[in-house]
Formats: C-alpha cells, structure tokens, sequence
C-alpha cells in the first residue's frame, strides 16, 4: 500500500510512505487490541461480584427431612437488588432439577459438564433475547446419596459495556491527538535528514561547467559519502578524459597542420607566372605526396579514435588469429615489394589447436596491420640489401596464451624510448621514416581492450642492427580435447 503514488520516485515520499504505512495499519489493529483488553478488564470486577453472590446463595441452602430448601432473608436479598443499569436474576434448583428458588427461565449449564461441588464457573448466556454473564456452582447436600444442587446468578451487561467503553475513550482519544502530531514531528524529522541533499544539490548546481574538482564529502552524511566518492571518482576520470581529448586534438591540429601548409605552399608555387612545365609536374608531385600523408594521419585519427571508443566494440566472437594475420600480410605485400622488403609468414597454420581467440576481427586484423606498417616504416631496405620482416603466432597446445610477433631487421627500439612509441605522436628523432606517430598507440589500445599484454625487445641481441621484435600474448579459447 503506497500512501503517496508519484511517477518519479522520491527518497523522501519512499521514506516516508514506509513510516507513514505501518503506523495507519497498526492503528486500527491496536483499536481491536484495545477493545478486547477492556473488555476482559470490565468483566473483572463485575465477575467477582457475581462469583460472591453466587457463594452467598449457596449457603442459604438446607435440608429438612431429606428434601432441599432454600431460605432468601431479607438482608440477604438486598445483594440481588437491581441497579440503575442491569438487571440480577437467581435461580436454586434441587437434585433431580426442580425449581427451589428464583427465575426458571434461566438457562441451565450444559449437560455434558463435569459438575465440581464448591466450584462456581462463569459463562456468557442469553435470557428473553438479552446478553448476560452468569455464574453457578454446584453444592453438595448432606446424606448419604451423593446429591447436588445448583445455584446460578446472572447479570446483564450494561455496566460492563459502559465500562469498557469508558476504558477505550481514556486510551484512544489521545491517540487522535498524538497520531497527527508524530505524522507531523517524522515529516520535520526527515525533512532536516534530507536537508544536507538539498544542500549538495545547490553545490552541484552552483558549479561552473568546467569545475571538475571533487565534491567536499565531510558535509555530507556517512550515508551519503560513498555516493559523494563515487561521483568525485566519476569526476576525476571525466576530467582525465577531457584532457586527455584536450591534448590529443591540439597534437592531432598540429600534426594536420604540416602537410596542409605544404599543400598551400605548393599551390602558390605552382600559380606562379613563369613557372615552367618541369616546375609544375615537381609541384604536383609535392602536392600528392602532402594529401598522401594527410589522409594516412586522418586515416589514424580515425582509427585511434574508434579503437578507443566502447560504443565500437561489440560482442567477441571466435577469432582464428593465423588467419587473420595472414590475410593481413598477403595485403601488406604489395607494399613490401614496392619497398624492397622480404615480408613473411612463420607459426601456426588456420584451424590449429590453440589459435582461436575471443575478440573483434576488425580491430584485431588493425592492431597486426598497424604493427606490419610500423615495421616497415623503420626498417632499411633496398635492391642490394632488403630488409626482413617477419610475421608469426605461436599457438600454446594447451590453449592457455597466444603469442602474435612482428620481427624486423631496423635499427630497434632504444630502451629509453621503449615506453615513449606507444604514447600519440611520438616518433624517433633522426629516423627519416614516414608516419603519424599514431600506429603503435592504436596498437596498445586494442590490446588493452581484449585484455593482452603488448612489449617490444631487440629482435637480435647484441647484432647490428639489433632489430625490433614486437610481442602480443593473448588469452587463447580453450583447447577441446
């Protein structure tokens, strides 16, 4: 039962509707409760009387000449005298029933009752259509035959209704004086327990749009606080996004703003008067150079921003991981030749135990084909002397880890810089070599994103040029044996 129904649900109208609800329910429950205790109170003393009345007749019975008497003096029949309320009725029957004294249309006790002598008993009856209260007792007769007979004394119950009404007026009527007044003190009382909220609530709303500093959680209630350290928690990886975007578009416009100033530069080279046709084809030339490298930087932006964003990944299925790196590097060979670079396979073949991952086929098939790109950004090549990159997955028979490599006979990766590669546009001093300083930080993302561990050593340690060896371990799909 909800005593306060809204479409938005309030904490305070929540709180209240469970205080509220049980205290309205149980008050009618204790209106029946209280009845009840009355009632047994009212009968009481009035019982007691009745119990008294009742000894007081059966000591009036005698016996003379083998037959029961009874004898009402007058002193005696002052104590059945009716009041301004209740009528008293008696009866005295002998042994065998017959009527010595009293009312006879009393009603008798019930027949399959044990009759205890000296006992008196009370029980509820009616009489002509009214209620009364009755109490007998049944009285032993001297001789030698064990006989009995029966005293009963009745009572409306006037008084007693009057009295437990009586009782019910003292109890209950202050409740109707109490009941609105703790309705009124719970409402104060929650309204100041929820007054620090409101409080938090005009903070909050006080703030400028770029304060993301942490909310003060020693104004607030213990309750409260973990929500409060939760929000600050929300607002300091907020903040870290947002500088982190901050950043990532000031590096992404500085980048973008070289080959676009080439672009300009050579347009305006090529309009001017004069220049002659060897000029021209020269700034053409620079021109597609300069809108090939803006597109490759555009390209991975793109592709980091995607990589970076949870609203691209989409449920993991069953990847076969040698295919997908082998169907990366027969597209990267046309660009291997074109450099002069031996670019190959090595590992286990397609559908090999151990080769199967869960991840994103799309981004996976990115992470290998940005790694390859690297490898031949930076490895030296040429018709006398081509460089070697190789490619290959070394699938675990147990299926525990998979192992994906690019190997390349370049120059390396110092080990100060080892950590450097993988944060957005860095790139080797003095390399000469073409890219956007976007690859391998692509390349961290996505592994990060199926949880695998990327690192970089010397491909040949202690060679000339030692070479750089890129490793990706990723969580393997169990083997089915």
């Amino acid at each position: 039962m909800k005593l306060f129904q809204r479409e938005q649900r309030s904490l305070f109208g929540e709180i209240l509707d469970w205080m509220l609800t049980p205290l309205l329910l149980l008050w009618p429950i204790s209106l029946a409760l209280t009845w009840l205790v009355a009632q047994g109170i009212a009968n009481k003393p009035f019982d007691r009387a009745l119990e008294y009345n009742a000894h007081a007749l059966a000591q009036l019975i005698t016996v003379h000449k083998g037959k029961a008497q009874f004898n009402l003096p007058q002193p005696a029949s002052e104590i059945l005298r009716a009041d301004d309320s209740d009528m008293v009725y008696y009866q005295v029957t002998g042994p065998v029933g017959e009527l010595l004294s009293g009312e006879r249309a009393l009603p008798l006790p019930p027949e399959d009752e044990v009759h205890v002598p000296g006992e008196v008993l009370l029980r509820d009856a009616e009489l002509r259509g009214i209620d009364i209260r009755m109490a007998y007792i049944w009285v032993r007769l001297p001789g030698r035959e064990a006989r009995q007979a029966l005293v009963q004394v009745a009572e409306t119950r006037e008084k007693r209704s009057v009295l437990a009404t009586e009782i019910i007026k003292g109890v209950m009527l202050p409740q109707f004086v109490i009941l609105p007044l703790a309705v009124l003190l719970v409402w104060l009382a929650l309204a100041r327990g929820i007054k620090p909220l409101n409080q938090l609530e005009e903070r909050i709303r006080a703030r400028n749009s770029d304060d993301l500093s942490p909310l003060d959680h020693r104004t607030v209630p213990l309750e409260v606080a973990p929500l409060v350290a939760s929000v600050n928690d929300l607002l300091t990886r907020l903040s870290d996004s947002l500088a982190t975007q901050k950043r990532f578009l000031t590096d992404a416009a500085h980048q973008l703003k070289t080959p676009l100033a080439g672009l300009r530069m050579q347009a305006d080279l090529a309009q001017r008067e004069g220049t002659s046709n060897e000029e021209l084809k020269r700034s053409l030339q620079q021109i597609g150079h300069a809108s090939i490298r803006a597109t490759h930087t555009v390209n991975q932006l793109l592709a980091l921003a995607r990589a970076e964003s949870s609203s691209t990944l989409k449920a993991f299925v069953a990847c076969d991981m040698a295919r997908l790196t082998i169907e990366v590097v027969r597209d990267s060979v046309p660009r291997a030749l074109e450099k002069h670079i031996d670019l190959g396979y090595d590992g286990a073949q397609p559908g090999d135990p151990g080769v199967w991952v869960d991840g994103n086929s799309t981004l996976l098939k990115e992470l290998v084909r940005n790694l390859l790109d690297n490898a031949m950004n930076y490895t030296p090549s040429s018709l006398d002397k081509p460089g070697v990159i190789t490619a290959r997955v070394l699938a675990d028979p147990f299926g525990r880890m998979l192992v994906v490599q690019v190997e390349d006979s370049g120059p390396g990766v110092p080990e100060a810089e080892r950590e450097l590669i993988f944060q957005p546009f860095y790139r080797a001093l003095g390399s000469g070599a073409d890219g956007s300083g976007l690859g391998l930080p692509i390349v961290q993302e996505i592994a990060r994103q199926h949880g695998a561990e990327l690192t970089v050593e010397d491909a040949h340690p202690g060679q000339t040029p030692p070479g750089a060896c890129f490793t990706l371990r990723l969580p393997a799909r169990p083997v089915d044996l």
